[in-house]
């Protein structure tokens, strides 16, 4: 069909074209979310990203055809479910911060609150952030820009309103810093495996390396920078 008939295409016909298309992405839509919700309860009761696609297929009683119509393969599942995990992140973090006026205590917030959600928990049972984003980090560097884009930008509106305040050090760069902190902060909320009979990190000792890092500073400074 040329553009010109494009053009002279009845306005009901049009209308059922755009029903159809909308109620085909609804319905797409759909089976992602069945398929999304399988892995999930899956990851939950095995506490580990260690699944089979059959096994997705399977408790969201879908086909396997229509699994590799929505993905390209499980690395695509769990990449979605990451993504949609730092989604609700950064509510939440968005959510705590919201409480505080002060630009400082809102960016410890965040901090502290960042550490807590990514470390591992057994109970908490997160294997996407304790499993999959470490090795999504190594493997495949642009997605993991690309997944982290909000948590990002939460960060660096934080280091922004902080440095407007003139809280932060001379010459700041907000988003320097903010990319800095955020992957500090989620790199070191892993185990390591360098002492590890050690006494584990707090959330507040995270904050204090993020905030005052290795120097000295004069009392006057770091009562200035904490408080």
């Amino acid at each position: 069909m040329s553009r010109t008939d494009e053009g002279n295409v009845p306005a009901w016909k049009q209308r059922a074209v755009d029903r159809s298309l909308r109620t085909a992405k609804i319905r797409a839509s759909q089976r992602v979310q069945r398929f999304l919700d399988a892995a999930q309860a899956i990851i939950t009761e095995k506490g580990s990203t260690d699944f089979t696609v059959q096994e997705v297929v399977d408790r969201s009683r879908q086909s396997l055809r229509s699994f590799y119509l929505q993905f390209d393969g499980k690395h695509e599942l769990l990449l979605a479910l990451y993504e949609d995990a730092l989604g609700r992140t950064v509510e939440q973090i968005r959510a705590a911060t919201s409480n505080s006026v002060e630009p400082l205590e809102k960016l410890r917030t965040a901090v502290e609150l960042l550490f807590q959600l990514c470390r591992p928990d057994p109970d908490a049972k997160r294997p996407l952030f304790t499993e999959f984003a470490p090795q999504l980090l190594s493997s495949h560097p642009a997605e993991v820009r690309m997944a982290h884009a909000a948590l990002f930008a939460l960060f660096t509106e934080l280091m922004t309103e902080a440095n407007k305040s003139t809280r932060l050090q001379r010459d700041a760069n907000p988003r320097r810093l903010a990319a800095m902190t955020m992957h500090t902060v989620m790199f070191i909320s892993q185990p390591a495996s360098v002492d590890a009979d050690a006494r584990p990190l707090s959330a507040a000792e995270v904050w204090n390396f993020c905030a005052n890092g290795i120097t000295a500073r004069s009392d006057e400074a770091e009562d200035r920078l904490l408080t």
